[in-house]
């Protein structure tokens, strides 16, 4: 290829001069947007082929510099610190309603509450739990899935939740006397809450 970076300062400067200045207002960061442009294309030159491809070439190279110009401008604010953590004085929501889980695992029937117990509480893995229940593995699996379905819709009956966009709980506001922290018993005769 017959181009010099000297060939290209002189049929392109004041063009790709005014491109820059027409998108950066700042004339001295135009200025610099263009000496990097400028070494961009001194250093990348002899990978470019076809001579009729020159003038693209040098536009996408002048494109992407003002591009990274505005990457690199964007402000990268800190979070504060109220956004990064919920303050320790107040409980966050999962927090509060862990306090009701064995409450509302009360409610349930006898074997979903002691599946559920012994695995999510104490820590059993179903293969375990299967083995001091003495029943499948598949029926440990089963009832441990009806026991998380059922506490779930009894806390969903009992109370208003608030998710966020990945379905994690962020705030609920209770209903029944389990959730709001008061002992008592489940008061419905079908076992649940």
């Amino acid at each position: 290829m017959n181009a010099t970076l000297e060939t290209i300062y002189t049929d392109f400067h004041s063009k790709l001069h005014r491109f820059i200045a027409g998108r950066v207002p700042d004339p001295d960061t135009a200025e610099d947007i263009l000496q990097d442009v400028y070494l961009k294309i001194h250093s990348k030159m002899d990978g470019l082929r076809e001579k009729d491809r020159l003038e693209s070439w040098i536009y996408q190279i002048t494109r992407n510099a003002i591009i990274d110009h505005y990457r690199r401008a964007r402000p990268q604010d800190e979070l504060s610190e109220s956004l990064a953590s919920p303050p320790d004085d107040e409980p966050d929501a999962v927090s509060q309603l862990a306090s009701s889980v064995k409450d509302m695992l009360g409610c349930l029937d006898d074997k979903y509450r002691e599946a559920l117990e012994l695995t999510e509480l104490q820590g059993l893995s179903q293969v375990e739990l299967a083995e001091r229940l003495n029943i499948s593995v598949s029926g440990a699996k089963s009832r441990v899935q009806r026991g998380r379905e059922k506490l779930k819709g009894a806390f969903l009956d009992c109370c208003h939740f608030e998710f966020d966009r990945l379905g994690r709980v962020v705030d609920y506001h209770p209903n029944c006397e389990k959730c709001a922290g008061k002992q008592d018993d489940c008061g419905d005769s079908d076992d649940e809450c």
